[in-house]
């Protein structure tokens, strides 16, 4: 791992043994295990682009367990959950804005919609276009359902 983000989650990883933090800890070393993984899987490097990919698959996986922990009524689970999510945000982009989120989505849908697309073709090619706008700077779920809303009318 020696691109500059996996350089920073190793220097973290040695910050929390220091601390015995042992949540921070914990996290840290699940996300360089994920990481490890893609490495050992693709025979490739993870570059910061694909180590902010697993970051956001692993933030994706905290809400799931915090929603689903909060609707069982297991809160202690939900707030352990949701101190990890926190650690994982700090090595996410700074998200974008609600306003920045609006316009890519807007500028995303009348550039579909000038190409004549619809449907599902035109979702898909939205949803493409935000995607590398937005990468790693916001909930994909919440924008696709806001893209949803605004093609539908």
């Amino acid at each position: 791992m020696s691109t500059g983000l996996a350089s920073q989650i190793a220097d973290a990883v040695k910050s929390a043994m220091r601390a015995h933090d042992s949540l921070r800890l914990g996290t840290l070393r699940l996300l360089q295990a994920a990481i490890k993984q893609k490495a050992v899987d693709e025979r490739v490097e993870p570059d910061d682009a694909a180590i902010i990919a697993i970051i956001e698959k692993q933030a994706k996986q905290r809400r799931e367990s915090i929603a689903a922990f909060e609707s069982a009524g297991r809160t202690d689970s939900a707030k352990q959950e949701s101190a990890e999510l926190d650690i994982l945000k700090e090595f996410l982009p700074q998200g974008a804005s609600p306003e920045e989120i609006a316009a890519a989505i807007e500028a995303a849908v009348s550039q579909v919609q000038a190409k004549g697309l619809q449907g599902g073709a035109a979702m898909g090619a939205v949803m493409g276009q935000l995607k590398t706008a937005l990468a790693g700077r916001a909930d994909m779920a919440a924008v696709s359902a806001q893209a949803k809303a605004r093609l539908a009318g």
